[in-house]
């Protein structure tokens, strides 16, 4: 019970964290801040108390508190798959010492900006219910969405753009079919490819994800390891 309510905790806390950021850098208006509006509909599907966003957004409201900023840090896992980590801190000393050590304990290079983040799309990825993916596309063409790809699988369409087009992706989306109930509504880096991994690899690939995700600092973790 204890690892539940700790694993708990970890994930309100990721999330306080992100919409106090967002809230702070974008409004604390969800209906004029969509990546803000995003987020909340998220953190609500993973079941963080309305209280936890609600707390979030008043310390971003006052204007003072902690001051997170972003920080991307990219490198080799083990097996050599490609590492994306992004996390925001108040400290990026602190926080680059904590994942270069996650690295470095198992076996991995942490690398420079730049280093593996030319072999990942960063997209906004929105899916709903629906099955009429061309008047979803001409919605989101007339709106001057630049459509990476679109998939429409057993009655869920789901949507890629790039990251810079995500909220006017979303609001073309909402003229088009009203308030939706996304089903995925979230910016990721995207891998192009993939490196399989077999073998010792694969338990010290998920031994250095485990020390990754218990940092308070990281939010998130992208790579393409294929077991």
């Amino acid at each position: 019970m204890a690892k539940t309510a700790d694993a708990k905790t970890k994930v309100y806390s990721k999330y306080g964290r992100e919409i106090y950021v967002c809230a702070k850098s974008g409004g604390i208006d969800p209906a004029g801040n969509l990546t803000l509006r995003g987020l909340i509909d998220r953190a609500k599907k993973d079941q963080v108390p309305a209280h936890v966003i609600e707390k979030a957004i008043d310390k971003a409201k006052g204007g003072g508190g902690e001051d997170f900023a972003p920080a991307r840090y990219e490198g080799f896992g083990p097996g050599g798959c490609m590492v994306i980590v992004d996390c925001l801190t108040d400290n990026p000393n602190r926080t680059f010492g904590d994942v270069r050590l996650c690295f470095t304990k198992t076996k991995c290079k942490i690398g420079t900006p730049g280093t593996v983040s030319h072999m990942f799309d960063h997209a906004a990825i929105l899916a709903f219910k629906g099955a009429d993916e061309d008047a979803v596309l001409e919605a989101l063409l007339t709106a001057d969405v630049d459509v990476t790809d679109i998939e429409n699988e057993e009655g869920k369409i789901t949507v890629f753009t790039p990251q810079a087009d995500y909220a006017k992706a979303k609001q073309a989306l909402t003229d088009l079919l009203g308030e939706i109930d996304f089903e995925a509504d979230e910016i990721q880096f995207v891998p192009k490819g993939a490196t399989k991994i077999s073998g010792d690899d694969i338990a010290l690939f998920e031994k250095f994800l485990d020390m990754l995700n218990d940092l308070d600092d990281v939010q998130n973790v992208f790579h393409d390891a294929e077991y």
